[in-house]
């Protein structure tokens, strides 16, 4: 099976690193493309293999496209992209392209679509995928495959992922803002700014472990820290004045519409 990564960006470069981590395809049979030079650079660099410039001479030998391009891209690389098999399966993680897009650029239901987030990067990703109206339980195991060696995988209905892309897609983005914020506030506090920001992270992988083992629910394991008139108490009173649930709910409500606009 001969795998076509289109687009070598950052989260292609992640993907296939964890293919040949685990060994799931031989070497020869991972082919790359991209357009940007510091990208090839870059995926060679990360992975050790060639990475052409476009797709022209190996489209054609691919079973798998997995498409790892900005969804804006998608009509420029469709002019260009020569002719594929006819049972070529295209997997793509451009967050907004809808499958019904894609089947009508790529001319075939052979599709998943996959919505990763980018601590795929060190094996801890959470990605989800749905099947094209052509895509079969063998196009399911495939993605699986891949995937699952980057973290947990979760199937689910196409219309979920929007929501998907808004929770766990942008979901790193909010947590590095809010270990930032708190690495700024101690330092306002007097701490040094190294320990500031490694008693943040710190805090946060704690705090995540303990959900991890199952110490509680997050509601629970809140409740555990907070003493009736404690420093937690007096900090979570602040949050609920300044509305902190409802903002998480304004935010990932914000990309969720935009992922369906981008889809649109």
């Amino acid at each position: 099976m001969n795998l076509l990564f289109i687009g070598a960006g950052k989260m292609a470069s992640a993907i296939v690193s964890g293919i040949l981590n685990e060994n799931l395809f031989p070497h020869d049979n991972i082919w790359a493309c991209d357009i940007n030079p510091e990208a090839r650079e870059e995926f060679s660099r990360r992975t050790t293999l060639s990475c052409a410039k476009s797709a022209e001479s190996l489209a054609g030998k691919a079973d798998v496209l997995l498409l790892a391009i900005k969804p804006q891209g998608l009509e420029q690389l469709l002019a260009s992209l020569p002719p594929r098999k006819p049972e070529a399966l295209v997997l793509s993680i451009c967050a907004g392209l809808s499958i019904a897009r894609l089947r009508q650029g790529f001319a075939t239901g052979r599709i998943v679509r996959v919505m990763p987030n980018t601590p795929l990067m060190v094996g801890m990703g959470a990605s989800c995928y749905a099947l094209g109206s052509e895509s079969d339980e063998s196009a399911a195991a495939l993605t699986e495959k891949i995937f699952a060696t980057l973290g947990k995988t979760w199937r689910v209905s196409e219309e979920l992922l929007d929501a998907v892309t808004a929770i766990s897609g942008s979901g790193p983005a909010y947590m590095f803002e809010f270990i930032e914020a708190l690495r700024l506030a101690g330092i306002k506090l007097g701490l040094p700014d190294e320990l500031a920001l490694q008693l943040a992270v710190q805090t946060m992988r704690g705090s995540v472990e303990m959900l991890q083992q199952g110490l509680g629910t997050p509601e629970e394991l809140r409740q555990a820290v907070t003493s009736p008139g404690g420093t937690t108490a007096a900090a979570l009173k602040v949050m609920q004045e300044a509305d902190f649930r409802g903002l998480v709910e304004r935010l990932t409500q914000a990309a969720c519409t935009r992922s369906k606009e981008l889809g649109a």
